[in-house]
């Protein structure tokens, strides 16, 4: 069995919900409240302290909370003052600092590292080996791929930190470098292996180190099996997405209802 009830402490000051299943030698810290049907594997820490909590004798865990219908795997590590919405989805060994905030349905794959102090919106899907620096924000349904990093100290070491933006429906590919303040438009794509600063406007194609725009994205001649233009790829993809099974349009249509 995956869970045999061994060496788990949860404490008296947490609120658990209805259907939660909880993995051998997790931890769930002082002021966690975890949503109904939440799964949590084993060797998870929900609720980790801050750093004051070493030396602060009068330190009380801010509150932690995991949205509905999670799924933590195993050796995940979520820091006390997240907020992270239903539908959350981690991979193993996912590090998520203090003071987190994701939307619903955001997926951090294996090995991310969100170093808190960061805003996510919904449909958020970080894939494995990604690293979101402090200050970061993100909009709805950004893909980030591979090996990702989001900077944000431009003349480090220094307490002027300024975290990427990155805009809705925008997919950030495998290796690319967010520099600190960078402002990324809505259905645009950073190319793998490029080095982004600045501003760059909506539906945009970005390439190159330094980066620069190719031109509109919805305008490159990129095809899918079908030979159709891909971009906007929400007229292409549903996987997993809210107008999964009645289109884009459709679903755009009973948002503005």
């Amino acid at each position: 069995m995956k869970f045999n009830k061994e060496n788990i402490r949860i404490s008296p000051n947490a609120q658990i919900g209805k259907n939660v299943k909880i993995g051998d030698h997790t931890i769930i810290y002082d002021n966690v409240i975890i949503g109904d049907n939440v799964i949590i594997a084993n060797h998870c820490v929900i609720g980790e302290p801050l750093h004051s909590y070493y030396w602060d004798e009068k330190y009380e865990n801010p509150v932690t909370y995991i949205g509905n219908n999670s799924l933590i795997r195993s050796h995940t590590i979520i820091y006390a003052g997240s907020k992270l919405a239903a539908h959350l989805n981690t991979g193993h060994r996912v590090t998520v600092r203090e003071y987190t905030i994701a939307g619903e349905h955001c997926s951090f794959g294996s090995y991310t590292d969100i170093q808190g102090y960061v805003k996510l919106g919904n449909y958020n899907r970080f894939h494995s080996f990604v690293n979101i620096g402090q200050n970061s924000e993100t909009g709805d349904f950004v893909f980030v791929y591979p090996f990702v990093v989001f900077t944000n100290d431009s003349t480090p070491p220094s307490e002027d930190l300024k975290g990427p933006y990155v805009g809705n429906y925008t997919q950030i590919l495998t290796g690319a470098i967010l520099l600190p303040g960078v402002r990324i438009g809505n259905h645009s794509m950073v190319a793998a292996n490029s080095v982004a600063g600045g501003t760059f406007e909506d539906d945009s194609l970005i390439q190159g180190n330094p980066a620069k725009v190719l031109g509109k994205l919805s305008k490159m001649p990129l095809f899918n099996s079908k030979g159709k233009r891909h971009y906007p790829w929400p007229y292409h993809f549903d996987r997993g997405m809210p107008w999964q099974g009645i289109g884009y349009d459709e679903w755009l249509k009973n948002q503005e209802e």
